[in-house]
């Protein structure tokens, strides 16, 4: 018996969250949780590279997505980002790698001067076919 899309005590959201904060991490406060989603959305929607959009198509087409329905930045966003949206990865999924700059200061000890730079980061995007509603459809509330 497949019990992957079986129901849980948890709602979709408290799942979203516990995931987010990962298992073994000290437990983030949720109004920290909502400012990473909203800050993840914003990134993923105000991005201009296109560098990574080779691997996100290559790798959702072995997935067996169709390659029309991947559309970088409209559709394919970071766990973060999808919760930001209302969304939930589904439990199991597995995503594409990519990489990414994040932007981060360095303060010189010896001057005190602050320098700005960006950092390659490796995160990992997830198809909206990963992805479910936070909150559930009225009709799944009734059955």
């Amino acid at each position: 018996m497949n019990t992957a899309n079986q129901p849980t005590s948890t709602s979709s959201e408290e799942s979203c969250n516990a995931i987010g904060r990962g298992e073994g991490r000290s437990k983030r406060p949720m109004h920290d949780l909502i400012a990473l989603e909203r800050k993840a959305l914003v990134n993923a929607l105000s991005g201009q590279s296109t560098m990574n959009y080779r691997a996100i198509i290559d790798g959702f087409r072995a997935k067996g997505v169709a390659i029309e329905d991947i559309k970088p930045r409209e559709n394919v966003f970071t766990f973060h980002a999808w919760c930001g949206v209302g969304r939930c990865v589904k439990r199991g999924e597995h995503g594409v790698k990519v990489c990414t700059y994040v932007p981060m200061t360095r303060t010189d000890p010896d001057s005190g001067e602050i320098s700005s730079f960006r950092s390659p980061k490796q995160t990992t995007v997830f198809h909206i076919s990963q992805t479910e509603p936070l909150v559930p459809a009225q009709s799944d509330v009734a059955a």
